[in-house]
């Protein structure tokens, strides 16, 4: 399905905690010289203007970046200012006009000799990617395809390090269902990689049963966090949240996320209604 156009959501709230874990995730796998390949299954666009049409729309943004934005840094949590001081870069430091997408994130929180592989199958975003990551050219491949099937042929990556982002838009019921099959085989091919799977937090049947069903994929170590910050709808409709399940996570990041979550809960919850769960197995 090609409806989806992630413009309209830029800067929410589950975008501020997929970039927020995602910063970490890259950070880490920085601190050793080794090259690591990043893979983005659903790269978007890149780069989203948040006066566009689109943007203000929804307006989404205002709840998300739009209410982290302007408070003064000593006083965020490490991990939120880091998250911050990459979102200023996208603005040069300046005024909060537009809003990076993982795949920027990934290409300005990366180095020369690690390459960047982007799908996306949305043909007006697809090109759009290229000309956000002409920065990174030279070690960027951009497909337009589903990066569901496509992550198959990229792994493993000669260099044996990898950190994939899975991103899907969960319009189709049955992306539930691929997800699960794409990290099963992922798993199998690679198992050393780091998996980073976003998710909705919805009262449909597939969403809620998720988690579990990615539990019992059998990773050794692993890691799951959601962000509420909606109350339930009346009518048990609407995303309430949103979570990450990451397979090999950073042995560091359940603590900086113990450290994080409940000030972002609390900043971001409407009207009171924000609260995280956080599990993880590290061996």
């Amino acid at each position: 399905m090609l409806s989806y156009r992630h413009a309209f959501h830029a800067g929410n709230p589950a975008d501020v905690l997929k970039h927020l874990v995602w910063i970490q995730v890259l950070d880490y796998l920085k601190l050793k010289d080794k090259p690591f390949m990043v893979v983005d299954t659903h790269a978007g666009a890149g780069m989203y203007l948040l006066d566009s049409t689109m943007a203000k729309k929804t307006g989404e943004s205002q709840t998300g970046i739009g209410r982290l934005w302007p408070l003064p840094v000593e006083t965020l949590p490490e991990a939120v200012a880091r998250y911050r001081e990459v979102i200023a870069d996208a603005n040069n430091g300046k005024t909060l006009t537009q809003y990076p997408g993982s795949p920027w994130i990934s290409g300005h929180c990366t180095r020369h000799a690690d390459p960047l592989r982007c799908f996306e199958l949305h043909p007006s975003d697809a090109p759009l990617l290229a000309q956000t990551l002409r920065f990174a050219q030279k070690r960027t491949q951009i497909t337009q395809a589903d990066g569901l099937n496509g992550l198959k042929a990229l792994i493993p990556p000669a260099m044996r390090r990898a950190a994939v982002l899975i991103d899907p838009a969960y319009e189709d019921k049955t992306d539930y269902g691929k997800v699960i099959n794409t990290l099963r085989d992922a798993l199998q091919r690679f198992a050393t990689g780091t998996y980073v799977l976003w998710y909705p937090l919805l009262a449909r049947r597939e969403a809620v049963e998720l988690p579990e069903r990615l539990l019992k994929l059998g990773a050794e170590n692993w890691l799951n966090v959601t962000l509420s910050t909606q109350p339930p709808a009346t009518d048990g409709l609407g995303m309430t949240g949103s979570g990450l399940f990451i397979i090999n996570p950073p042995w560091t990041l359940p603590a900086t996320l113990e450290g994080t979550l409940p000030w972002l809960a609390k900043q971001l919850g409407e009207d009171g209604h924000g609260s995280y769960t956080l599990d993880w197995q590290i061996q």
